[in-house]
């Protein structure tokens, strides 16, 4: 496991917010259990908690306890999408934070491709938060570097690489209506 791996559990362990790579942009995480460390990106990110955040996982198991049971046919568009750049809204299981998802009865889900994604949410065990590496309505950075700059003391660990190749953040469909958000 790489050195930026490794400081990144340690942060995610001890509430702290860190910056990764995705299919498109750097995104900030943290533990989506930890009411502190959501704030604290909602702080970072000067970003109104209704928004709520995206969830990004190594696979569909690491979603479970966030989601409401899964119906056959919403089943069947997660299994065409993923691992991949689709995020999904879909209903949350009772009792998920209402600053993970923005007071809604939804959360918005990925299973990531992405392989430092994928790396780092299994050696985690779990989801994590996923929101663009940015101020809320600023462009969302793109590399480690620029992240490390605009964010100096605000995060606790950075995982150096690149992105993927999407040109776009990913799109959002609701799983219930097919009805394309992002």
């Amino acid at each position: 496991m790489s050195a930026d791996i490794t400081a990144a559990l340690t942060a995610l362990d001890s509430g702290g917010v860190i910056a990764y790579p995705t299919e498109a942009v750097f995104g900030l995480g943290c533990d989506p259990d930890n009411p502190v460390a959501l704030q604290r990106i909602l702080d970072i990110k000067s970003r109104e908690a209704h928004k709520g955040f995206i969830l990004v996982a190594a696979n569909q198991s690491q979603l479970e306890t966030f989601l409401a049971p899964i119906l056959p046919a919403w089943q069947a568009q997660l299994d065409a999408a993923w691992p991949g750049p689709v995020t999904f809204v879909i209903p949350a299981a009772n009792g998920v934070s209402a600053l993970l998802s923005g007071n809604r009865d939804t959360l918005a889900v990925r299973v990531s491709a992405h392989p430092l994604v994928k790396q780092l949410c299994n050696a985690y065990g779990s989801a994590i938060v996923s929101t663009s590496a940015n101020l809320s309505g600023h462009a969302a950075l793109t590399t480690g570097q620029e992240v490390e700059q605009h964010f100096t003391g605000s995060i606790d660990a950075i995982i150096d690489g690149c992105v993927g190749q999407l040109a776009s953040p990913t799109k959002i469909i609701d799983v219930r209506t097919g009805q394309r958000l992002r």
